[in-house]
């Protein structure tokens, strides 16, 4: 189930297996991956990288939580489509509206949150 037209999305989790998982199904869609371990982690990469088209994100983090950090990027760039992966069914409230996936997930859930958010971001 190959992606024809790739995009490079930044996984961020700081269990080393869910982020081993989840990079090994994106790449399976087709997709350059970058990797980060934790919030701060992955600020850093996209300000140095700069080109990312999506972000998939854990929740439960220490340090930072997945909103806590797509909060600080959606500072730097407003528009960049992510998605909180999680095992709660609700994120904390107050809470912005961001899209979820819930855990564990496969790569047809993922591939299909992924054709979601890209096709209301394309929309808005």
């Amino acid at each position: 189930m190959s992606n024809r037209n790739p995009l490079t999305i930044l996984a961020v989790d700081d269990d080393a297996l869910v982020l081993m998982s989840t990079c090994a199904i994106l790449e399976e869609l087709g997709h350059k991956v970058l990797e980060a371990v934790s919030g701060k982690d992955a600020l850093r990469t996209l300000l140095e990288v700069g080109d990312v088209d999506l972000v998939i994100t854990d929740q439960a983090m220490p340090g930072m939580s997945g909103v806590e950090m797509a909060q600080a990027m959606r500072e730097q760039r407003p528009n960049l489509p992510i998605v909180v992966a999680t095992g709660y069914s609700d994120l904390p409230p107050g809470s912005p509206n961001y899209p979820m996936i819930a855990k564990p997930f496969g790569e047809k859930e993922l591939a299909r949150v992924i054709l979601e958010v890209l096709g209301a971001h394309n929309k808005a």
